[in-house]
Order: structure tokens, then sequence, then C-alpha cells
């Protein structure tokens, strides 16, 4: 097994617990935060801890408000699917199933899009996302449990795989989520509230989390949080945090996978993402692969085989039924690299510059900044 795998603390907050530790603290036993009589958790995706205090410039009230210990681990591999279902399951991705942005379906050479291809591969987001959400049990129990978010992701199949149970009130513009939230947790004691704030991580994608775009992006949401955050009634606690953080890779640093290079002889299928490839073995040359890409690509990324990264623990405790969604062999990115299957003809994944996925602590770890009743 590759002895240079990052290892996370003993003593490293995880994603998974931010949710729990919200419920602790309206349910009378804080521990993270402080007690609360209704919690709000705000996820700007794309937005790691490093991203943040890179351009604290622009983000001066954020990053006044975040001490040392205000971090946690997200989940590997550091992708939007993997991680919203570890927030909102509790879980990690070896329990609740969702293991990547593309993984092959067992026994198929399907590899759907685990954010956007439930309802075209034929996902059920019932039984292919195994994990209970917190939100479903909350609800049970009585608790109100709401998703402010983007109208376009109210019916999709990854929102009923993650946040069922919640009440999805669809809202546009940045700070109308958070009036919103603020309103339903204020009227509501006991409640959960959940924002999504995409629009930092679609700007990076496309011209980098470097770019004066992001920063500007990221300067509107630290004011719009500022003011939310003086107008928050009382005895509402709140959080943010992200999903991962990003890293640039500009197009001269793509790796790019043709018919004939010898990283694909003997791959039946290429998934994953560009930072973090699952490769789905032919059968018997599972351990071929492996050893082609160590010899090509160990001094820039970690390759480990699936049996390494269940031993390593690197998805958690990882179910039976989970483990073949795994690929032979992964490929996780630890210079500013990314992998493409140029083979393919939609070139449209190329033009992404902001990237994550992978174990390194740009794209790992996030923020996690006290707000309201918390701060």
């Amino acid at each position: 097994m590759p002895s240079s795998l990052p290892i996370d603390p003993p003593t490293a907050r995880s994603l998974t617990g931010v949710l729990p530790q919200l419920i602790a603290s309206v349910s009378g036993a804080p521990d993270w935060f402080g007690p609360a009589r209704s919690a709000i958790v705000i996820v700007a995706d794309g937005l790691g801890r490093g991203n943040l205090s890179q351009r604290g410039a622009y983000a001066r009230f954020l990053t006044e408000r975040m001490t040392k210990r205000d971090a946690a681990r997200t989940v590997f591999p550091a992708t939007t699917a993997a991680a919203l279902t570890s927030l909102f399951t509790g879980s990690l991705p070896g329990e609740h199933g969702i293991v990547g942005y593309r993984v092959r379906v067992p026994g198929t050479g399907s590899t759907p899009n685990q954010l956007t291809g439930w309802d075209t591969d034929g996902l059920d987001p019932r039984t292919w996302q195994r994990a209970t959400p917190l939100f479903e049990r909350e609800a049970a129990n009585g608790r109100r449990c709401f998703v402010v978010s983007r109208g376009q992701y109210a019916d999709t199949g990854f929102t009923t795989a993650t946040v069922r149970g919640a009440e999805f009130i669809a809202v546009s513009a940045i700070a109308e989520r958070l009036d919103v939230a603020e309103a339903l947790a204020n009227a509501h004691d006991g409640a959960l509230v959940y924002v999504y704030i995409p629009e930092l991580d679609v700007i990076g994608h496309a011209h980098g989390w470097e770019s004066e775009r992001w920063s500007s992006e990221l300067e509107t949401i630290d004011a719009t949080l500022r003011r939310w955050d003086r107008r928050v009634g009382p005895g509402i606690g709140a959080v943010l945090t992200a999903d991962h953080g990003m890293v640039d890779v500009p197009a001269h640093r793509h790796v790019l996978l043709a018919d004939g290079d010898p990283l694909v002889d003997e791959v039946a299928s290429v998934a994953g993402e560009p930072r973090m490839l699952h490769l789905y073995a032919e059968p018997g040359a599972e351990d071929r692969v492996a050893e082609r890409w160590r010899a090509s690509e160990a001094g820039r990324s970690w390759v480990v085989t699936r049996g390494e990264a269940v031993s390593a623990g690197l998805f958690g405790a990882v179910h039976p039924e989970v483990e073949a969604r795994i690929g032979d062999v992964l490929v996780a990115a630890r210079g500013d690299v990314a992998y493409y299957d140029d083979r393919l003809a939609d070139k449209k994944a190329q033009r992404m510059i902001g990237q994550h996925g992978s174990l390194t602590d740009q794209e790992r770890i996030v923020p996690l900044v006290r707000l309201g009743a918390f701060a």
C-alpha cells in the first residue's frame, strides 16, 4: 500500500458531524456549537478553507469570524455528490454509496453522473443512496426541516436522495435565500434549515478560483452575510461550511488519455472526475493497470487499488453492496494535474479551470464559520 497517503488527524472534525451537531444544539445537548432554538446550515459550494483564507481581503467578515478550530474535513472523494450526501446522512461514502461523481453500476457498463444522472440513467434515489437522510428522520419525529435553494434543484433525483423529508423553498437570489431561511428558523422553534449557495463553484469551474470574477463573487457573498448576520433573530444559530475546496488546473497541466496510450490498456471504463479517477479494469487486468499507472503517475498522483483504498479507510467502512461501485484502480491527483479521457466526443469538461475531488488539504479542508447565536 502506498505509504504517502494522507491521514486525517484523530481530532479532525468531519463534515459528517455538522448536521448531527446542529440537531444536538436545538435538542438541548450542544457540543461543537452552542445552544439554539433553531439552526441554519449554509453551504457555499467550492469554498474551501484554504480558498477563503487566501482570499481573505475579499472576505473580511468571514475570515474575522473564522478561528483556528473552525474547520472540518470533507469526505473522499472531495466532490459535491459524495460530500453533500455525507453531510445530509451523517455517514461516509462507503456506507451511503455515492462514492464519486461518476461511478460504474455493478454488472453493467453504465457510469452515471451522481448529481444529474438519476433520471437519465435509471438510478432509484431511495435505494441507490443507501443511508436514511437526517431530514427524513427528523421530520418523522415532528421537526420542521427546510431546504432553501434554487428552484432548478427542487425535483431532482439527487434532492430526493439526500434531503427528502424537508420542505423545499425555491428562491433565486442569495440574499433572499438567507432572508427566507432566517424567517423560517424564526417562525419554527427547533427547525433545521439548509441554504445552498452554488455560485462560487460555478464561477470557479469556469474561470478558476484565483480569477477576479471568483474574488468579486466572494466579496459580494461576504458582504451579504455580514448584513444578514446583524439581522438574525435571537436564538437562531447558523454555520457556514462547504462541500469541498478547489484548485486551479491550467490546460497545459491536463493529462489527455487517448487511443494507444498504455494508461488505458485493459481499462474498460474511466469514471470519477478529472482529479479522482475510478478506473474499471478488464477482468484479470487489475494489477497490470495499477502497475502501469504507478510507473507513469506516482510522482504526481496517489495510485491505489480498490482493496488498498478500502483497507486504508478512504471511503470509511465500505458496505459489501457499495464495494463493487469503487474503481479497480483509483488515481487521486497530488500535483496540479487533471486527467481527461480524450476519446470522448464531448470536450466541454476540458474547459474547466477550478477542480476538486482529490485528497489534498486544499480540496478537503472546509470552513465552519459560526454565525447568529453560534458566534
